[in-house]
């Protein structure tokens, strides 16, 4: 005799939204419905690949949304597993099954909706690594994503262009990112969410792509709110011909290199998922195409030509230390004096006999820190991420509410790496551990044991994931608990430190970071602060 079915529960995970019914689940605590593995584009396969995503047709089927999806083609590394499945265009939704400790479903235009952007430099990692319990509990829904990576996502080509009626190819990842936003607009009512009150939040690449997607024109109304963690680290993108040349260089490195575009495309769309990834091209940038991008995410936030939502924005304290432990101490040992000019030439890419890099060593004398990793980590953190962070924040501050923060906490577990001959410190990504956990850490990586945060740690990490939540209400991180955080302006640069147990403001940063001389090292000037609301001002 079959076991009865239990109602009441198949009734809280069914939810019917205008793109179909789907079956979700509770997760084990019951506090969370988890509606997994939802498709928001057709397959990007066959005479797909390297077209926009196009929508799926709604489905009279109830739809099974109990399993994460595939997640995009890639290599393995230690921030995500190998996969050859390019059927990858599906989201994962995580709603209260109650209300959570805020509350913001008090009407009836629904709960504050979080879109969160995975990074991995755009070619590794997937929407499912996150455990998004802790954000729900604050009564927000959550919708992780998936998008095409590496040159799936963002291969441009004479032939990809000719075909296109825009004449524009290889945004393909952001034009999948932006029918996820689609999607989520059509559909998270449904799911207890408000249409009109979207944060797009990601890290790393996750956080440049949602600076992508501020300056994209195509996503216009498409989020209200937006955060950045550690994304501001490339702000001139190629030209959409400079990404077709390097799109062409592939495609003859892959043996489609015919005379007729056509025979160009059906080469190129024959080709095998590991011939793909296997070609050593480095494609992972979006293009400047006239359509997607109009221009180069700095020049677009210097000149307000931007969707206009309030930003948080920020970068950790010891950035670069993960790449460090990666490039030099994990492939061949650590930075030596010997090494030190080369390591230089290599993290701010000139060459090594170039005058930039007798400069950097000057103003970073390697004898002067505990050891040579730990001068190319602070150097690297200055000039790829805590500079570029705080210049998008000057740059934007003159036209949209802007909240600066800088993470540092120099004991931050290290979940991704194992132990190198220096210390972590608040190193790239280690700030994601506070506001979700890795959901599977066994499975993610290099399945290292994972550390669990101390009590001082977790209380940091409630107050940053009410800083999150509160700015995804209402545009504003600061609510009822947390110490006060200020608004930037270029003329009071002040940030938000988080540091356990309880975050604090910081004046410092430009000057701890060395900011002035890397401005005038690769040429920053702010525009003038013509468009400043100066009645806005008030924090």
């Amino acid at each position: 005799m079959a076991a009865p079915v239990d109602r009441s529960l198949a009734a809280s995970t069914l939810v019917r939204a205008p793109d179909g019914a789907f079956q979700g689940k509770l997760d084990t605590t019951g506090a969370v419905r988890e509606f997994l593995g939802v498709r928001y584009a057709q397959p990007v396969t066959l005479n797909l690949r390297w077209k926009p995503p196009q929508p799926v047709t709604p489905s009279m089927v109830t739809q099974d949304a109990t399993q994460f999806g595939n997640h995009c083609p890639q290599t393995f590394t230690p921030f995500g597993n190998a996969t050859l499945t390019e059927d990858c265009l599906f989201l994962n939704v995580f709603t209260p099954n109650k209300g959570g400790d805020h509350d913001f479903d008090g009407d009836d235009d629904g709960r504050p909706v979080m879109v969160w952007i995975h990074g991995g430099a755009n070619v590794v990692g997937e929407s499912d690594d996150y455990d998004a319990t802790k954000l729900v509990g604050r009564g927000v829904v959550v919708v992780t994503i998936n998008y095409r990576l590496g040159a799936l996502g963002f291969l441009a080509h004479p032939a990809l262009t000719g075909e296109s009626p825009n004449h524009i190819s290889g945004n393909y990842a952001t034009q999948d990112q932006q029918a996820a936003l689609k999607w989520v607009r059509r559909n998270i009512r449904a799911f207890g969410g408000n249409p009109q009150k979207v944060t797009l939040f990601g890290e790393s690449a996750g956080g440049l792509n949602t600076f992508t997607n501020l300056v994209s024109p195509t996503a216009a109304g498409l989020f209200h709110h937006a955060i950045v963690e550690s994304g501001a680290y490339a702000q001139t993108q190629p030209t959409l011909a400079q990404a077709e040349a390097a799109g062409t260089a592939f495609a003859n490195a892959a043996g489609c290199n015919q005379p007729n575009p056509a025979d160009v495309l059906a080469c190129l769309r024959a080709l095998s998922v590991s011939t793909i990834l296997g070609t050593a091209f480095n494609l992972s940038s979006p293009n400047v195409d006239g359509k997607v991008l109009t221009q180069s995410i700095g020049p677009a936030l210097a000149s307000g030509q931007f969707n206009r939502v309030p930003l948080m924005n920020g970068s950790n304290h010891d950035e670069w230390n993960l790449f460090v432990a990666l490039d030099f101490d994990l492939a061949g040992g650590p930075v030596t004096a010997a090494t030190y000019p080369a390591a230089i030439a290599a993290t701010i890419g000139v060459p090594i006999m170039s005058p930039a890099v007798a400069r950097v060593q000057t103003q970073y004398p390697g004898g002067s820190f505990p050891s040579y990793d730990q001068a190319v980590g602070a150097l690297g953190t200055d000039a790829i991420f805590a500079c570029t962070a705080r210049f998008a924040d000057e740059l934007v501050s003159p036209f949209v509410p802007t909240f600066a923060y800088e993470f540092n906490d120099e004991n931050a577990p290290q979940n991704f790496l194992p132990a190198v001959s220096f210390p972590y410190g608040a190193a790239h990504a280690s700030e994601i551990q506070y506001i979700f956990p890795v959901a599977n850490p066994s499975t993610v990586g290099l399945k290292l044991p994972q550390t669990p945060l101390n009590a001082n740690q977790r209380r940091l990490s409630d107050k940053m994931v009410d800083y999150w939540t509160e700015f995804a209400e209402s545009g504003n991180p600061n609510g009822i608990g947390t110490p006060h955080w200020p608004r930037f302006h270029r003329d009071r640069q002040v940030m938000q430190s988080f540091v356990p147990p309880t975050p604090t403001t910081e004046a410092n940063f430009a000057t701890t970071h060395q900011c002035a001389f890397w401005d005038q090292l690769v040429g920053r000037t702010l525009p003038p602060d013509n468009d400043h609301d100066h009645s806005a001002d008030n924090d």
